[in-house]
């Protein structure tokens, strides 16, 4: 919300830079990663990839434009692009999000943790090794030329409250935990999608790929690994 124009220039102008050049060099098949964002304040869950794409964030905007460029450049050019609108992407090393902010919280202050939005947020996470298992696998079966647009995500979603839950059993630690809502209806921030969980039927069916860890266990494999990361668990 602050800096929209970073949004901006690490999505949309890095994007045309890549496609300019594939174009220049004579680049046949681009993988553009996109986001769950494209799509806002989804009508439907799971949400197929055929919903309308109503973003809320810049940051979902810009994504959104981003594989408008893709898809223009494939069919002008005779490219290949595939568009996958990924879930939260978690795993060692991570170093944004809601795993890494609470954690670092109670490096911070063992005592209390204060958590963004009314706790009730849900939303689908998936494990490193599936996302990148899932980027090769659609790239693979990507033909010549062609737009092709798959959710990369899982088959269940995790609140909040539960994330909080596993990062405390995980850290050992037992603070005080009060919930901040910056909207109404319960948002970390304005922008911030309330509930989200994409349909992955498309990929399954035509790709075959499906993920091998749930989205509790991503989070509790990530929180593990961040916790010794970060310094939080001894």
């Amino acid at each position: 919300m602050t800096e929209p124009s970073v949004h901006f220039n690490e999505n949309v102008v890095a994007t045309f830079n890549v496609l300019e050049l594939s174009r220049k060099y004579n680049v046949k098949s681009i993988v553009y990663a996109s986001s769950s964002t494209v799509y806002g304040d989804a009508r439907i869950l799971p949400t197929p990839e055929d919903h309308p794409i109503q973003p809320i964030s810049v940051y979902g905007a810009a994504k959104a434009a981003g594989e408008v460029l893709c898809s223009t450049y494939a069919r002008l050019y005779g490219m290949t692009c595939v568009s996958l609108r990924y879930a939260n992407v978690v795993g060692p090393r991570l170093r944004h999000g809601v795993i890494h902010d609470l954690l670092m919280k109670l490096k911070n202050n063992p005592n209390e943790l204060e958590v963004l939005g009314d706790g009730t947020q849900e939303k689908s996470y998936i494990y490193i090794t599936d996302a990148v298992d899932a980027t090769i696998s659609a790239w693979e079966h990507a033909g010549e030329g062609g737009v092709y647009v798959y959710n990369v995500g899982n088959w269940d979603t995790i609140s909040v409250r539960e994330i909080v839950n596993v990062i405390l059993e995980v850290s050992g630690l037992s603070p005080r935990v009060t919930y901040k809502p910056a909207t109404p209806d319960g948002r970390g921030w304005l922008g911030d999608v309330k509930k989200m969980w994409l349909s992955i039927d498309r990929i399954v069916k035509e790709v075959g790929w499906k993920p091998s860890v749930n989205s509790k266990d991503s989070i509790r494999l990530t929180a593990e690994a961040l916790c010794r990361e970060l310094g939080v668990c001894e």
